[in-house]
């Protein structure tokens, strides 16, 4: 009892920054721990045990999901082999920053490069909005591509979605009004099987082609580009623009599923 009372004590004056009293508890602690050493070891080896047991279920959670991403991706990317080429893919945006190009955002880019000439799509959509950096997404990654060596006439920008469940619904409805048929979600495997469902309900026929990291060399720069054509002058941060619980909902779609409901009205009714 009087370890946990001088832990206490220890602890709050040790983060309001009091050095007299961390001084003090310290004394207490000592004083504490020489008269209570051995119940301190069963405590701390009941602490330990603890500590090892939350290790080990994330440990074997972490190796479980890893398996089921590589099997899904494997699974998916053989689909995507036999139903090739599709007509356009959608590769959703990551927030461009000038002065350090992200591994996320540079993978995209080369897997949509890759995509292209493997002959797996004829056309790329670059899908965001400027959501937490000045820049649109679709815009800045579109003329990162281009630098690549994609022909410019076979990628486009579109730059209304804030969220992960806009980019793959706002791409497909672009892709859909430009003509395109055959339309499928080119993302890295966790993203592309958070949404495998939403997709399906909300973009009928949309197919995926995940990213085969494998297929990828990441250590290759891009291109250098002027990014003055994607800047937003009027930027506000989408955490400036909405709460936590409102991104929250933009996040699993609360945007797109009314804009579903509104274009689709029996199906919006038949959905709840």
């Amino acid at each position: 009892m009087r370890i946990t009372i001088a832990t206490a004590v220890f602890l709050s004056s040790y983060l309001r920054g009091e050095d007299q009293g961390y001084a003090v508890s310290v004394e207490i602690w000592l004083a504490a721990f020489l008269r209570n050493s051995s119940n301190l070891t069963i405590y701390m080896k009941r602490i330990f045990k603890i500590i090892l047991y939350v290790i080990a279920f994330h440990l074997v959670v972490f190796g479980l999901t890893m398996c089921s991403l590589d099997r899904y991706t494997t699974k998916a990317f053989k689909k995507a082999q036999k139903e090739k080429p599709y007509d356009v893919v959608i590769v959703p945006g990551v927030p461009y920053d000038s002065t350090e190009i992200g591994t996320v955002f540079k993978a995209r880019i080369l897997w949509a490069k890759f995509l292209y000439d493997s002959g797996f799509t004829k056309n790329i959509i670059f899908s965001g909005s400027a959501v937490y950096s000045p820049y649109f997404e679709g815009s800045v990654m579109k003329t990162i591509a281009d630098s690549l060596g994609i022909p410019p006439g076979h990628t486009f920008s579109e730059t209304k979605a804030e969220h992960s469940t806009e980019n793959i619904y706002y791409g497909w409805k672009m892709a859909q009004r430009m003509g395109f048929e055959k339309i499928a979600l080119a993302t890295d495997p966790f993203q592309s099987i958070l949404l495998r469902g939403f997709g399906k309900k909300y973009c009928p026929g949309i197919g995926e082609v995940p990213m085969v990291y494998d297929k990828l060399d990441i250590s290759q720069p891009l291109p250098v580009v002027n990014p003055h054509g994607a800047y937003h002058p009027k930027f506000v941060s989408l955490k400036e623009r909405e709460g936590l619980w409102k991104r929250f909902q933009g996040t699993w779609g609360g945007r797109v599923v009314k804009e579903y409901e509104k274009d689709n009205p029996t199906n919006g009714k038949d959905d709840k």
